[in-house]
């Protein structure tokens, strides 16, 4: 996999077998599919008329957020498979992340980039693309001025670990959650 070739918020950074873009509206549904497909599941996600209002109201405020940005990986037109969707905009959406820009005190004033929701199609993983999203979100927080980047795993995801721990992440907190 080639490295991001912009590191412009709005502009896609162009990939040998995928491109990195902000996520629009129009692409909620393939997203919310991406996080269906997850086996480890727990969170819930379901696409129907019963869930798609909170889902719309929730993806109408993250694009309207000035700290946060949510991307798609896209596969390019020579990865997708005859007779997959492609999404309005364009190609197959393989994978999502989101990332959120916090201000902060502590480290002198040092802005923090979180990266969340780290997902690729289960069928389309071990190909680079995860470590693409990764490469573009640290650039993009890099660009921002932040400091530092942080992501959460679940324990259950030692694959992932390994992942994020070859990526140059450091297992340096403890995360705690209370659910509302």
């Amino acid at each position: 996999m080639s490295q991001p070739t912009s590191a412009s918020p709005h502009q896609p950074a162009q990939m040998s077998t995928v491109t990195i873009r902000r996520a629009v509206f129009a692409d909620l549904e393939s997203i919310v599919r991406i996080f269906m497909a997850d086996e480890a599941g727990g969170h819930g996600d379901d696409w129907n008329e019963t869930s798609r209002p909170a889902y719309e109201r929730a993806m109408a405020a993250v694009l309207a957020s000035p700290v946060n940005r949510l991307y798609v990986a896209v596969a390019d037109p020579a990865m997708v498979e005859t007779g997959r969707a492609a999404a309005a905009v364009g190609g197959e959406i393989i994978g999502t992340f989101q990332l959120t820009l916090t201000p902060g005190l502590v480290g002198k004033g040092r802005t923090r980039a979180t990266i969340e929701s780290v997902h690729v199609r289960p069928e389309r993983r071990r190909g680079g693309i995860g470590a693409t999203m990764i490469a573009h979100a640290i650039a993009e927080a890099r660009a921002a001025g932040a400091g530092v980047v942080q992501l959460t795993s679940n324990k259950k995801r030692l694959a992932a670990h390994r992942f994020y721990e070859r990526l140059g992440f450091s297992c340096s907190h403890e995360g705690f959650k209370l659910a509302l």
